[in-house]
């Protein structure tokens, strides 16, 4: 991953609400979960949780699709795989296993 895209995925999730629904979405999985929901689980209201998703799909870690009047939001986890991939390549001198992360994150995983 670029320093560039890595900066821009970093600053989405330099929020509080954002950090909240991205996490609530990794646990929902690639079914992913309709805006109102998220704003509902997270007590927030959905025109302020619409903004945080806008912000975090710019950012690359989250896609949306429409179903019927839904808008349904996922993690992209080639994504978040990617940024814990850079964000660990050079850990500990060349052994990942001790940051903890010595195995890949599979989309199967979550």
């Amino acid at each position: 991953m670029r320093d560039d895209l890595a900066v821009e995925s970093l600053s989405a999730l330099a929020q509080e609400d954002r950090l909240a629904a991205f996490r609530l979405l990794v646990k929902a999985g690639p079914k992913g979960l309709a805006s109102g929901e998220i704003a509902e689980k997270l007590a927030i209201a959905p025109t302020r949780m619409s903004f945080h998703l806008a912000t975090l799909e710019r950012g690359g870690l989250v896609v949306s699709r429409r179903e019927g009047r839904r808008i349904v939001y996922s993690v992209s986890f080639d994504r978040m795989r990617g940024l814990l991939e850079f964000l660990t390549e050079d850990c500990c001198a060349g052994h990942p296993e001790i940051c903890g992360v010595s195995r890949r994150l599979n989309e199967e995983d979550c």
